[in-house]
């Protein structure tokens, strides 16, 4: 008899574990949405966003979107790289509207060397395997299945929630170009994406060995990307003559001294809210050093402590590092001209020129030139991370979450939310979906996004966008 029953309650819990692994209808059709996206090809080298648009586009107008709502657009010359604006309009006529902002495009990825094919969308383990999964497949099948679940319960936003699908935000490749449909909407339809501010990639949970989550990360500024060249130039002449004004010998000795060059700190609400939250995660001497900077930005022992984490060192400045290096004209000449290329990443507030001035400083050497090839836009200023903003997050988040602490922070690299904020809609990352401590292979091989992840990403997007919607 005791078997029998056990026999039973076993048959019993493997039926509810079923059931509750049973995905419910509205998941099915994200899957599917998720699927198809994964799936359609956007790279540079074979892919086109304007297919991955035109579906996405498909799925709205099958849930109840007019043409109207709906923009497809590409520009000329580059028929593969377009995008989709899409509008659920609001009930008040005088509401701004929000931009939910996201990228199509992917990296590259070769299927040899991949486990499986990146571009099949695989579910395995608790996992989502394929190019795109996470980098940003995600958060556009997100914000695509958001508006849907609007439109089919009814749901009337008092103002507009706008849908904004790009190409480009991973760039192009060498001796090629991609249009980036951020910076293109921003320079010709200001008008299809005006908001109040945005939300984009950039920024989501953290979990621990043990997949816990431990933080949720909020987007609340990004560094710039600008390139600087050091050049040197001389007369030259016969290598078998050797001189000590040798342009190759003093291009380097300006790029050591790059090298030990440390820029100051600068901190901005950003990572000033970063470090004074994440202190209390970390703890132990970290913690401590975290505590200590934001009360004294020039306290070298706790800047010390921390920039021997590199994301940290990166948080705290601006960096520049040499990415590039070319001289000389033949291997029996003494070399005419040397010239390397330093990839800097600029901290909000800081000018490009001012950052070009202390790197003349730090070379001091007058042979030397440092310049900057033109850049397209502007350095954003410092953002503020307002109540109206971060509010709904931390409530959302700890409904879901309890007892995460939900942390602003700095991008040490760059999204198309600049491009947004640079035209004067305020731009954050947020996403409600919880990583994996190495990232997921996010650009590398085998990319990955917890099945689990991904669903509650979706839920707190559905019901952080309705707070936004219908707030005064």
């Amino acid at each position: 008899m005791k078997t029998f029953i056990a026999a039973i309650a076993a048959t019993l819990s493997l039926a509810a574990a079923a059931q509750a692994q049973t995905p419910k209808p509205d998941e099915v059709a994200f899957r599917a949405l998720y699927k198809e996206l994964v799936e359609t090809n956007t790279t540079l080298s074979s892919g086109s966003c304007t297919l991955a648009s035109e579906r996405m586009a498909a799925r709205l107008k099958a849930a109840g979107f007019q043409d109207s709502e709906l923009t497809l657009f590409t520009a000329p010359g580059l028929p593969l790289d377009g995008g989709l604006v899409a509008v659920l309009p609001g009930r008040d006529p005088k509401a701004k509207a929000i931009l939910l902002l996201a990228h199509v495009d992917v990296v590259e990825a070769k299927r040899e060397d991949w486990t499986r094919d990146p571009f099949k969308l695989i579910e395995e383990d608790g996992y989502f395997y394929g190019r795109g999964t996470h980098d940003d497949k995600a958060q556009a099948a997100i914000w695509v299945d958001t508006l849907i679940r609007y439109r089919q319960e009814g749901f009337k936003p008092r103002r507009p929630i706008k849908v904004a699908l790009t190409c480009g935000e991973e760039g192009g490749s060498v001796g090629a170009v991609r249009l980036n449909g951020a910076q293109w909407l921003a320079d010709n339809r200001r008008d299809l994406i005006d908001a109040e501010f945005g939300l984009n990639e950039g920024a989501g949970g953290e979990l621990d060995d043990q997949g816990r989550p431990v933080a949720h990360n909020v987007l609340a500024a990004e560094k710039a990307h600008r390139q600087f060249f050091l050049e040197v130039t001389n007369p030259g002449g016969h290598s078998s003559r050797p001189v000590p004004d040798n342009a190759i010998y003093s291009l380097a000795r300006a790029l050591d001294r790059v090298s030990h060059y440390e820029f100051p700190v600068r901190l901005i609400d950003a990572n000033r809210a970063y470090f004074t939250r994440k202190a209390k995660i970390v703890g132990g001497q970290m913690g401590a050093a975290m505590t200590a900077i934001v009360a004294n930005p020039d306290d070298k022992a706790a800047d010390a402590i921390l920039s021997a984490d590199p994301g940290y060192h990166a948080m705290l400045r601006t960096t520049c590092v040499a990415t590039l290096l070319e001289g000389g004209h033949a291997v029996n000449a003494l070399p005419q001209r040397a010239k390397g290329t330093l990839s800097c990443r600029i901290i909000p507030g800081q000018s490009a020129d001012e950052v070009r001035q202390m790197l003349v400083a730090a070379i001091n050497d007058p042979t030397v030139t440092v310049t900057q090839p033109p850049a397209t836009g502007s350095l954003a200023p410092p953002m503020a991370l307002p109540a109206k903003v971060l509010s709904p997050i931390e409530k959302v988040s700890e409904a879901m979450w309890p007892g995460v602490p939900v942390i602003p922070f700095m991008l040490p690299g760059a999204t198309d939310a600049r491009r947004m904020t640079e035209v004067g809609i305020p731009t954050y990352g947020v996403s409600g979906i919880f990583s994996d401590r190495d990232g997921g292979g996010v650009h590398g091989l085998n990319e990955r996004i917890r099945v689990k992840s991904l669903m509650e990403g979706r839920e707190f997007s559905y019901r952080l966008i309705k707070l936004y919607a219908d707030a005064r």
